[in-house]
């Protein structure tokens, strides 16, 4: 009986490594141009912090982490989410004090115990980022657009759904009004829906039951309750998204699975995924650089994508930017003699910088010449016993099918010049 991977884990085949590495090209470049950095968390954390964090009464922390004893009885967590980790490392090395804003991000894996479906998998990827000390609305609108940047440069189509979850200051008298709302449909809505109508009102509103939601139509709007403050953050933030030509539309039903967030939310959706119609989300959360024993008063925001999703999308909305990779050349070398001239050639290219293939088992030039095809190499080198006598070798341009012959004369070096001369022409 063969292993196979677990339930909701999936490998990534090298034929679709391609567009992931494509999708983190692409978002890396545009996290440079917006002045972010990398870092890089561990995937083991204490329990302690994403408990804290999350929040005890979400789904997350309920059902779905991986938590264990480690051999000390520690409990231990596989981290379900990026912020938490980026938080931590935050306040633990003191980077407030490196430098007042920290613009962070971090792409890795993330594991939640749920039902495996199209777009969520157990283990899934996320590029993460977060920005912390500044809470100026206009800092929302600019995370918001470069995540709608990096979708356009992807080639992508989604759309922007924002709200404002409030602050501690206006979200009492809007919970009052939704467990009023919800205590008068008690008997019309799902078990768990019960349960947190209680412990985490606002919870209620993310429920995935239709039935449910039918009976939220008519909730209270947390953006009747809003303090003037939260009223006014909100206000410039929806402006701020006027300036950038960023459409959008308020959702005032829209919360987030973790009880963290503060003031602007938002979500990057999509209707081509079915049930898992977000493919990035975030918001503000200020209060929880405090809330994990950092600073008082730090303000953060942050969103996330998952690039299960995007691989998904781009194969489904034909985006067509994924570039496809292709061997410069190929060293068609035929008997031992050729081998060993060639081996060390292929080497020197590589170093150069050229994509150079080989093979190194001594088939027949057919079968070389069908290995070059399904690397899509542009240009093939053949050099057998003929051709060394020669002192001369062929090189065939895949595309055109024209052929050159070229002098095996000189060094090794000035031989490799003129290869990469030959390519270069082709690439411009």
């Amino acid at each position: 009986m063969t292993i196979q991977a677990l339930k909701g884990f999936k490998d990534i085949l090298p034929d679709e490594v391609g567009v992931w590495q494509h999708i983190e090209a692409t978002a890396r470049d545009i996290f440079q141009r917006f002045g972010f950095t990398e870092i890089r968390v561990p995937i083991l954390e204490k329990t302690e912090l994403f408990a804290r964090s999350i929040g005890e009464a979400t789904d997350i922390v309920e059902k779905e982490m991986y938590s264990f004893p480690d051999r000390n009885g520690d409990s231990v967590t596989m981290r379900p989410e990026g912020t938490a980790s980026v938080l931590r490392a935050f306040i633990e090395h003191g980077l407030q004090t490196r430098l007042p804003v920290q613009r962070l991000y971090t792409i890795g894996p993330m594991f939640r115990h749920e039902r495996p479906q199209k777009g969520r998998l157990r283990q899934f990827h996320q590029m993460s980022v977060e920005v912390l000390g500044l809470d100026h609305p206009r800092l929302d609108a600019e995370l918001i657009a470069m995540a709608w940047l990096i979708l356009q440069e992807l080639g992508l189509t989604t759309s922007l759904q924002i709200n404002s979850l409030g602050c501690p200051a206006c979200r009492p008298g809007y919970k009052e009004a939704l467990v009023q709302f919800l205590a008068a449909r008690k008997e019309h809505i799902c078990e768990d829906c019960q349960r947190r109508s209680q412990s985490n009102p606002l919870r209620v509103l993310d429920c995935k039951s239709s039935h449910c939601q039918e009976q939220y139509v008519n909730a209270p709007s947390i953006l009747e309750h809003l303090c003037p403050g939260c009223a006014d953050h909100f206000s410039q933030a929806k402006a701020s998204l006027d300036l950038l030509a960023i459409p959008y539309a308020v959702n005032p039903f829209m919360v987030r699975g973790l009880d963290y967030y503060t003031r602007t939310t938002f979500e990057l959706v999509t209707d081509a995924l079915g049930a898992q119609s977000a493919v990035g989300a975030g918001g503000r959360y200020d209060g929880l650089v405090a809330q994990l024993g950092g600073a008082k008063n730090m303000p953060g925001i942050g969103f996330a994508m998952g690039m299960e999703r995007l691989a998904l999308l781009l194969g489904q909305q034909n985006a067509g930017s994924c570039p496809e990779t292709a061997t410069d050349l190929f060293v068609a070398a035929l008997g031992e003699e050729a081998a060993v001239r060639a081996f060390p050639l292929v080497h020197l290219l590589r170093r150069k910088g050229l994509q150079v293939g080989m093979d190194l088992e001594g088939k027949s030039l057919k079968s070389q010449m069908k290995q070059a095809d399904r690397a899509k190499a542009r240009f093939v080198l053949i050099l057998g016993e003929e051709e060394l006598a020669k002192g001369e070798a062929m090189l065939r341009d895949m595309s055109s099918k024209e052929q050159q012959q070229v002098a095996l004369a000189g060094t090794e070096e000035a031989f490799c010049a003129m290869l990469i001369e030959a390519i270069a022409k082709t690439k411009q």
